[in-house]
């Protein structure tokens, strides 16, 4: 019996380390407790069996019993968020304080006959038994976990008959894990078993929740930034995995395919004739020509270029996704193309122009959105972009024998990535960037990962662009724009001219709109304080060479700031 507990304590820790391994902020915090309660619980069995007074005996009694309404009830709300049933703030804390309130009287095990009427020790030959006669309360305690089973058991079914938008094979998985849990139960206590079989539970559905993690790693369609815009914005999203199992779709992919409104989450999407006709055969085309990337489709008056990419995890290509974007305009332009090509030209030129207003627009929505998370920064990503205008304006009047050379180029890519230099901000955990106030030691270090974290968003934005030199810019300014001439900044301490260009002349607006905004922890500085530390920073925070175009710029700063 002994060894029975010590190899699942074993194996809670193992499985503990793997779920370690695999964690994404964007897990349930529910997983993690169940992860960490469970070898606390199972840690509980092996004191019992350990145990050779009963002072040892009665602790691990204590902590196997918080198992029963804490862990269960961590199972319950986990299960709430896989099944997509989000439990309001009030929900989880009334289910809490009950969960304390059933726990309060195992605490007086070995004090008081209202939850274990007596309780003994006897170790016969090397092994240790405990002799124990229940008390009223238990029985209040054992209808307390079958209301929690009951609870989590109805939330499944109810999912399985009436929710699309959660997993069929992954409800029907919780389901056998919960009927497992209710077998095993009562299987110890019709055959009068020693050991409990309830531990044996508490692995299995570990177990359960590790593959149900692994597949949910796929199912979310929200899990980027990208996702989020396309969910609210024009572009459709669809996703299948290898065998063509439909994995999530939004609202523009449904008006455009209408057959994906029927269609389940788990089911295989070829086996809808519309869909395998318009849509799967065109992805076996893809998969087979890789040049077949895009096709058109007319819906509802409107003409739909629907693009064809593998769909990563990692680097991995575990399916397919597909881009729906409303090309009506852009199908009319080369209509008339086709008649007037002495128009050709003038066509070309709009389209292009078109196609870089709606990358530099979602670059713009991107760091919107991000700044929209940060309650203390509102329209800090328009002010900076202003501010980085005005100093290039003064830079490209000097006409002195010292002043600094920008081409055009330069100058056109760092006004349009200034935008982006916060991109990092939307890895940083709400609980840090929301925050209304000061910065802890650990948070700021938290907060300063949103330097490095942004160049590789910038990055992998921008990794297919022809743009070679924006693409190096634009991850310059996100990546090094709190680097300090002195090397005192972050993520790198670069120093000097070592930093680049670009995110010099970027620190400097970044720093400026700090002083003179109002954020929740300050009030905005005047603009003869915020001037006077400007000016005392650079050669030590700002290049000494921008120094001359901040005092230049500075009345049009000030004047700007003065209307907002």
């Amino acid at each position: 019996m002994k060894a029975y507990y010590e190899i699942l304590f074993a194996i809670s820790i193992i499985l503990a380390g793997i779920y370690a391994v695999i964690w994404r902020k964007r897990f349930s915090i529910y997983f993690t407790l169940i992860f960490l309660a469970v070898p606390l619980t199972l840690r509980g069995y092996i004191l019992q069996t350990n145990a050779l007074i009963i002072e040892q005996a009665i602790s691990g009694v204590k902590l196997t019993y918080q198992g029963a309404p804490f862990l269960l009830l961590f199972i319950m709300l986990a299960i709430f968020d896989l099944c997509k049933l989000k439990s309001t703030r009030l929900i989880s804390g009334i289910f809490f304080t009950l969960s304390s309130i059933m726990f309060l009287p195992v605490l007086t095990v070995g004090s008081s006959p209202i939850f274990y009427k007596s309780i003994s020790l006897q170790v016969i030959d090397g092994k240790t038994e405990l002799i124990k006669e229940y008390g009223p309360l238990h029985t209040v305690f054992y209808l307390f976990v079958a209301t929690y089973l009951a609870i989590t058991i109805g939330v499944i079914i109810y999912s399985l008959l009436k929710k699309k938008d959660s997993s069929k094979k992954n409800l029907l998985i919780l389901l056998f894990c919960e009927g497992v849990a209710v077998i095993l139960y009562l299987s110890r206590h019709f055959f009068h078993l020693k050991i409990e079989l309830a531990p044996l539970s508490y692995i299995i559905s570990e177990i359960i929740l590790l593959i149900i993690i692994h597949r949910i790693s796929l199912y979310d369609v929200t899990e980027t930034a990208i996702d989020t815009l396309a969910i609210n914005g024009d572009t459709g999203f669809v996703s299948f995995d290898k065998k063509f199992t439909y994995i999530a779709s939004n609202k523009v992919a449904k008006e455009v395919f209408p057959a994906l409104k029927e269609l389940r989450v788990d089911s295989n999407a070829a086996k809808n004739e519309e869909l395998n006709s318009e849509l799967i055969s065109k992805i076996k085309e893809f998969v087979a020509d890789n040049s077949k990337e895009h096709f058109f489709k007319e819906s509802g008056g409107k003409i739909y270029q629907i693009n064809i990419d593998y769909l990563y995890s990692g680097k991995r290509k575990h399916g397919y996704m597909i881009y729906i974007q409303d090309d009506t305009q852009d199908q009319k332009y080369i209509s008339l193309l086709n008649k007037f090509n002495e128009r050709l030209k003038d066509e070309v030129a709009e389209k292009t122009e078109n196609i870089v207003k709606m990358h530099d627009n979602l670059i713009l929505s991107m760091a919107t959105m991000v700044e929209s998370r940060d309650n203390s920064t509102g329209g800090h990503i328009k002010r900076t972009s202003d501010v980085v205008k005005l100093l290039i304006d003064e830079i490209l009047q000097d006409k002195s024998e010292d002043a600094l050379k920008l081409s055009a180029e330069f100058c056109h890519n760092l006004i349009k990535a200034a935008p982006m230099h916060d991109l990092g901000k939307i890895a940083v955990d709400d609980a840090v960037l929301r925050k209304p106030g000061r910065f802890t030691e650990d948070e700021f270090a938290i907060m300063k990962t949103h330097a490095k974290e942004g160049a590789r968003i910038v990055h992998e934005i921008l990794k297919e662009t022809d743009d070679q030199a924006f693409h190096v810019l634009a991850e310059n300014v996100a990546h090094f724009h709190h680097e300090r001439c002195d090397g005192s900044g972050y993520p790198e301490g670069l120093k000097g001219e070592a930093i680049p260009l670009e995110a010099r002349i970027m620190a400097v607006a970044d720093v400026y709109d700090a002083l003179v905004s109002k954020r929740v922890y300050k009030e905005a500085m005047s603009f003869e304080k915020a001037d006077a530390i400007m000016m005392e920073s650079f050669g030590k925070h700002f290049d000494k060479q921008l120094e001359k175009y901040y005092i230049a710029a500075r009345p049009k700063l000030e004047a700007y700031y003065a209307a907002l």
